[in-house]
């Protein structure tokens, strides 16, 4: 089997349109949550806050290709594009069937999709709907969008497992790579923020609501007194290559991705439990041939929901004790839903490249069903090596994914 390796990184993040101001927000302790004062005209909506990302240079992008991307696929082609940069990669040195790109999302642009509905429910009208609407509304409009762009021609694919999605799309694109069928792949997720997004976690009691007049104090990831996530949007791209071939273009590498792994509960349609967590980190440890005391670090799914941090914090817990630095993310940039695996990967390669882990914000006293876990609750410096991802999602989908520091004074991997 071959070895993948990442070699470029690109994020249009809350905290801002680069991986430069997502990792300087962090080590801020910077909070992009904000009151969504627009949201309070919908009825039995009880979250309003959540944290956007600001949509910047759109028209850098031909309108000929800009017409059928919603928000979230143009957060996905800046995002590939600033990866593609980062990389030092020119695409037409490549036969363009070995390079191809992974994004998954949620659903399709929920802003187009809105207003496609209410133009055919209010209107009546189809003829008022533009033919564009139709790519920006399909689940794979992404990684489509991305695709169609940059003129890949090798494996498109979108992974679509709600929270899960880009975590699965780099798991995907490391198999694809792993096993010979593909040179490169881009991969990750995107989605954007809508009041129905948040609504359909709202209406499963699953939002924060007690923090509207202080939104900077939510979430709250394994904390006493979180009341649950607070969406944000975004898009996170990663470059996953060949290692010989990164090699052989002098590629800069940040790190190898060494074990994967994704799986079902088959118990909750809402969520994932403590027993299937375990199988999922259990495979993915095992596929990277490493014992749990081989991981410095653990990035948490954790996005302030009650039963979600506490299955997560007990799978850990059994699996690490408490001899692992664990932290979420969402406290910072909220819960970016399809693209929070990449986002958060990525600002995992940043404290590796660092040496320091960011805390989880908001995090003031754990509660006392997330206990016995090493929770980072200030900025905490240390030699990461390797690192654990975790992912769960909506239908009891788990995914988690390992990956190793790349030592580039002596050319070869920390063991």
């Amino acid at each position: 089997m071959k070895r993948v390796v990442i070699t470029g990184v690109g994020a249009i993040t809350p905290l801002g349109g680069s991986v430069n101001s997502l990792a300087d927000g962090m080590e801020a302790q910077e909070s992009a949550v904000c009151f969504m004062e627009e949201w309070s005209r919908y009825c039995g909506m009880n979250s309003h806050v959540a944290a956007p990302a600001e949509l910047r240079d759109e028209k850098k992008i031909p309108r000929q290709k800009r017409r059928s991307m919603g928000r979230m696929s143009i957060f996905a082609v800046q995002a590939a594009e600033q990866a593609l940069a980062d990389s030092n990669m020119d695409l037409s040195d490549i036969p363009s069937n070995r390079v191809g790109c992974i994004v998954g999302s949620t659903t399709g642009s929920a802003i187009s999709i809105s207003k496609a509905f209410e133009t055919m429910l209010f209107e009546k009208d189809l003829s008022l709907l533009p033919s564009s609407m139709f790519f920006q509304c399909m689940s794979h409009t992404a990684s489509i969008n991305v695709a169609q762009y940059l003129g890949l021609t090798g494996c498109v694919m979108s992974t679509s497992a709600a929270c899960a999605s880009s975590l699965q799309a780099i798991g995907t694109g490391y198999e694809f790579i792993r096993s010979g069928r593909q040179d490169i792949l881009l991969c990750g997720g995107a989605d954007e923020l809508h009041p129905s997004v948040t609504g359909s976690f709202d209406v499963v009691f699953a939002t924060s609501s007690k923090y509207n007049d202080t939104p900077r104090k939510t979430p709250r990831p394994f904390d006493k007194d979180r009341d649950g996530l607070v969406c944000g949007e975004g898009s996170g791209i990663l470059v996953l290559e060949e290692y010989e071939h990164a090699v052989r273009r002098n590629a800069k590498i940040y790190a190898e991705i060494i074990g994967y792994s994704t799986c079902g509960s088959g118990s909750n349609i809402s969520r994932s439990d403590e027993k299937s967590i375990i199988q999922c980190i259990s495979e993915t440890l095992q596929n990277a041939k490493i014992s749990p005391a081989e991981i410095d670090y653990i990035n948490a799914h954790a996005t302030g929901t009650l039963q979600g941090d506490k299955e997560e914090a007990a799978a850990i817990r059994d699996i690490f004790g408490d001899s692992v630095p664990v932290s979420s993310l969402k406290g910072y940039i909220g819960h970016t839903l399809g693209a929070s695996g990449a986002i958060e990967m990525i600002a995992s390669l940043k404290m590796m490249e660092k040496g320091i882990i960011y805390p989880t914000l908001n995090l003031n006293e754990a509660g006392p069903d997330c206990m016995g876990i090493e929770h980072v609750m200030e900025p905490l410096k240390k030699e990461i090596n390797t690192v654990l991802k975790n992912a769960f999602a909506f239908g009891g989908v788990n995914a988690a994914l390992v990956f190793r520091k790349y030592n580039n004074s002596c050319q070869n991997f920390v063991l």
